[in-house]
C-alpha cells in the first residue's frame, strides 16, 4: 500500500475541515487533555469528515476509541506502546504507525511489524518539549536502509522548503504540525505542501 506523502497532524477537527476539501489524504488527529465523551465525538466526526472525503485519519494515542470508533488508522508513540493492547488492536484490523527516537525504540517498533514508521524530530521543533536533539537528514537515511520497505515519516520542524531534503534522505511521508498551522495563509500552505509532495 502507498501512503500520500504529506501528512498533516491536527489537533481539532476544524483543521480536518479546513484541510481535507484541499485533497489532503492523510491526516492525523493528536488531541491532548480532552474529556473522554468529547473526545469520542471529536474521533467520530473525523472519521465521518475523512471518509466524506476519501482520506485516511490517523487516531493519535487512543487505541480503544480508535477500535471502538471504527478507525483504520491508529498511532502510537513509545510511552503509549506502554500501555496499548497491540493483539486488540490488530485483531481489529487497525493499521499502526509508531514514533521513533533512537535504535531501542526502533528495534521495538520494528518488531510490532508496523504499517509506517516515524522519526522525530528531523529538524528543532516548536511543538513540544522533547528529550532529544534534532535527528537531522542522516539519520533519516539511516532509518531508511534499517526499515527497509516499511514506510517512513519524517516529522519535527518540516517545512515546504525542508520537505524535498526529507525525501531526497529516504523519508517517503514527510508530517507537518505548526508550519500549518501557524502559517498566515494555512489553506494556501497546505497546497504548496500538496504539490511539492505530488
Amino acid at each position: 500500500m502507498t501512503l500520500p506523502r504529506f501528512y498533516p497532524v491536527f489537533d481539532t477537527v476544524d483543521w480536518m475541515a479546513r484541510a481535507l476539501p484541499l485533497g489532503v489524504k492523510l491526516v492525523q488527529l493528536r488531541i491532548k487533555d480532552r474529556d473522554p465523551d468529547a473526545l469520542r465525538l471529536d474521533i467520530r466526526a473525523g472519521l465521518a469528515l475523512a471518509r466524506q472525503h476519501g482520506a485516511a485519519l490517523v487516531v493519535n494515542d487512543y487505541w480503544q476509541l480508535a477500535i471502538e470508533e471504527g478507525a483504520d488508522w491508529l498511532h502510537l508513540g513509545q510511552e503509549d506502546l506502554d500501555s496499548a493492547d497491540i493483539a486488540a488492536i490488530r485483531r481489529a484490523g487497525l493499521r499502526l504507525g509508531i514514533s521513533t527516537h533512537d535504535h531501542a525504540e526502533l528495534d521495538r517498533a520494528l518488531a510490532l511489524a508496523p504499517d509506517y514508521i516515524a522519526l522525530g524530530p528531523v529538524y528543532p521543533t516548536i511543538l513540544k518539549q522533547m528529550k532529544w536533539h534534532q535527528q537531522g537528514l542522516e539519520r533519516v537515511t539511516e532509518w531508511k536502509r534499517l526499515v527497509g520497505d516499511i514506510p517512513l515519516c519524517a516529522i519535527g520542524g518540516m517545512s515546504v522548503e525542508r520537505a524535498a531534503g526529507a525525501f531526497a534522505a529516504g523519508a517517503d511521508i514527510v508530517a507537518a504540525v505548526t508550519d500549518i498551522t501557524l502559517n498566515r495563509d494555512p489553506e494556501a500552505r497546505m497546497r504548496d505542501w500538496l504539490a511539492v509532495c505530488a
